[in-house]
């Protein structure tokens, strides 16, 4: 993480285990004018030639919103779902439709600051079949829901959830508190979580907003922090009691943006699509 006046840049970077390709992904972000920008860079591992060039803000938005569906179907009481989604943009448009792709949803709330986006977030995924309401404020949009996705940050970065408002059983999809300075989740959620699911566990535990603001306070937390990859793996029990509260706390992992992006890269040399580079970049020999 570079740091400067108001903005950074974040480098995630990792290489593919199939051998084909390893890479990067750059963040340019500004929290001062709230806009971020993202690349991904693919280099082949023979050759160590540049490939391609992606927009990493899609495969970001894709990556993240299928990661969650899988952890939230693990994670969440059986049956028929009901939903809270906190955020109309982008990310909480995808995850819906991703969560909806693995699970039956009964009836979405949203809830974000500006009635309009709430409403065009309502009309623009009609298409899914089932009754997606308004909220007029975060806690009506949690009220009565199974799951709550949290896909959107305050400007101030003041918690959007409020650890009070969540009942017995219900399951948490938290994205949007990557960073120290970042904040989603409120203490009291975090005391209340039975278990705490992460993708990146050290990284949640250490570099997130949230989990500082818990520790902080006082909220300990290392014995119900586990990995996605072990409830997955069935090597650890997720929900122990219809009762328990349950995180998914999600900051993204290199390696997951990679492998999409070269499942994107593949699929884009079947279809004949992409824009040829005028001028490539090739690797410098070290040896002479």
């Amino acid at each position: 993480m570079a740091r400067g006046d108001g903005l950074w840049l974040r480098t995630l970077s990792g290489i593919s285990p199939d051998g084909r390709v390893m890479g990067a992904k750059l963040i340019a972000a500004s929290p001062r004018i709230g806009f971020a920008s993202y690349l991904i860079a693919l280099f082949d591992q023979s050759s160590l030639s540049l490939v391609a060039l992606l927009d990493g803000n899609s495969v970001t938005g894709f990556r993240t919103a299928a990661t969650s569906a899988v952890a939230a179907d693990l994670l969440a009481a059986d049956g028929p779902l009901r939903v809270g989604v906190i955020g109309s943009g982008f990310e909480a448009k995808n995850h819906l439709r991703a969560l909806a792709s693995l699970r039956h949803l009964s009836d979405v709330n949203v809830f974000s600051p500006r009635a309009a986006s709430r409403q065009a977030f309502a009309d623009e995924l009609a298409d899914l079949g089932f009754a997606i309401t308004p909220a007029e404020a975060a806690q009506d949009a949690v009220r009565g829901t199974d799951l709550v996705i949290c896909a959107a940050r305050s400007r101030d970065e003041t918690p959007t959830i409020d650890g009070s408002w969540l009942e017995p059983g219900m399951t948490v999809i938290s994205i949007g508190s990557t960073l120290p300075e970042q904040r989603e989740l409120d203490p009291e959620t975090i005391r209340r979580a039975s278990l705490i699911v992460a993708d990146m566990p050290d990284e949640v535990a250490h570099d997130t907003g949230d989990m500082l603001a818990a520790s902080a306070a006082g909220i300990g937390f290392s014995d119900r922090l586990v990995s996605l990859a072990d409830v997955a793996g069935g090597r650890t029990p997720a929900r122990r009691s219809s009762e328990d509260i349950l995180i998914y706390k999600s900051v993204g992992a290199a390696i997951q943006d990679l492998v999409v992006a070269e499942l994107c890269l593949r699929r884009s040399a079947q279809l004949g699509i992409g824009t040829l580079l005028p001028v490539s970049i090739a690797p410098v020999n070290k040896r002479k």
